[in-house]
């Protein structure tokens, strides 16, 4: 009995030590788990903290280099007026204001004429700069390639033969040129009242030699780049000369050549600068080069004798107001595509007496607008005479001073 006794303790012994190491086993295994997720959110928070500890050191960084650069002294841009040695040179400010400075040892090939940066109080030159590389000047000129030709152009058959024959001809053949042995003109000079076809002209004849058209408004360089006018001329002509053949159509070009005065102010001044800029330039290409200039004015009177003389834009063309049978060139070109029914175009043109071709063109519109209004498809004769009278009391109007259009 006593061995049975100690036999049955024994095989329970043995039972609870088993049951207890597997009740371990697992308490250690379920450790083990919450300790390799625990991990896992560990890893995770680390990569996480290291990204942001990342991103924080490359915002300070940037703001430390910001705050340096705020630190840093602003410099004044200044052009080189002339170079007296290796380490001096007289300088001078946008405003006009002239310096004798010294020129830093780091700065290399400086000449006259050319921008740089000069530190604010000594004027010291720093840095040498090329202004040109950041002047977009496409921005401020209107650049294309004209779909108008000599079709769209009516009543000025005279005046396009010698547009031709200056500017075409030179561009299409200036073999031609070379074999006689004369120079044509560097461009012309298209003058007459608003509105007679000037700017057709001019966009035509770009068309007919597929040259890049490009337009500037005297009035406009002179008023938006006071201190830069002259710089804008000069990157002008780079650029025409860049994308030759081109033609540089130069508008309202009185506000630029007018005759020149005695005076003091500094507006003046600086459309005087402008001006000579552009005498420069026109005496600076060649005339069988692929660049040719077209100017035009309502103003001839007051422009300088210097822009008009033989060498520069000595070919004058006067576009003037059109007689009867330009006009009825002009209305034919306006009405091709209008759809028209019972209208007699040349006793509408004995009611336009001394219509520009704009004027034409704003009769056709405005008729077309009077059938619109009537619900009608089609235009007729009535249309254009209430046009013709509603345009005629416009010009009344705007020669009385009542109309500023």
């Amino acid at each position: 009995m006593v061995e049975e006794e100690i036999k049955r303790k024994a095989d329970y012994s043995e039972t609870f030590n088993v049951d207890n190491l597997e009740v371990e086993n697992q308490a250690l295994t379920n450790a083990l788990n919450q300790l390799e997720q625990e991990n896992k959110v560990i890893n995770k928070t680390l990569i996480r903290t290291q990204e942001e500890t990342a991103m924080l050191r490359e915002m300070f960084n940037k703001t430390s280099s910001e705050l340096e650069n705020i630190r840093k002294p602003s410099l004044l841009v200044a052009d080189i007026v002339n170079i007296i040695d290796e380490n001096k040179a007289i300088i001078k400010l946008p405003n006009g204001n002239k310096f004798y400075c010294y020129i830093s040892k780091d700065v290399k090939n400086l000449n006259a004429g050319d921008s740089a940066l000069v530190e604010q109080k000594s004027l010291n030159i720093l840095e040498k700069i090329d202004v040109s590389e950041n002047f977009d000047v496409e921005k401020y000129v209107i650049i294309e390639k004209p779909k108008e030709n000599w079709k769209d152009i009516g009543g000025l058959k005279e005046e396009i033969e010698e547009v031709k024959e200056v500017i075409e001809l030179p561009l299409k053949k200036p073999e031609l040129f070379k074999r006689v042995g004369i120079k044509p003109p560097k461009g012309v000079l298209l003058y007459g009242p608003p509105g007679t076809g000037k700017t057709l002209l001019a966009k035509a004849v770009a068309q007919s030699t597929n040259a890049t058209f490009i337009e500037v408004v005297g009035s406009e360089l002179v008023q938006k780049f006071i201190g830069e006018g002259a710089k804008l001329v000069k990157e002008i002509f780079n650029l025409a000369r860049a994308k030759a053949p081109s033609i540089v159509f130069i508008d309202e070009i009185d506000a630029l050549a007018a005759k020149r005065i005695e005076t003091g102010t500094s507006g003046e001044r600086e459309v005087n600068r402008t001006f000579m800029q552009l005498l420069a330039e026109l005496d600076g290409f060649k005339c069988l080069d692929e660049v040719k200039i077209i100017g035009a004015t309502n103003r001839i009177d007051i422009l300088d004798h210097a822009m008009i003389r033989p060498g520069r834009l000595d070919r004058l063309i006067e576009v003037g107001l059109p007689d009867e049978e330009g006009l009825l060139e002009i209305i034919k070109v306006h009405t091709k595509e209008m759809n028209l029914q019972k209208v007699k175009l040349k006793q509408l043109v004995k009611e336009m007496n001394d219509f520009s071709g704009a004027e034409v063109r704003a009769v056709c519109t405005e008729a077309g607008y009077f059938a619109i209004r009537d619900n009608r498809d089609h235009v007729e004769q009535e249309d254009f005479v209430m046009a013709i009278d509603k345009i005629r009391i416009e010009d009344d109007e705007e020669d009385n001073g009542a109309f500023f259009g």
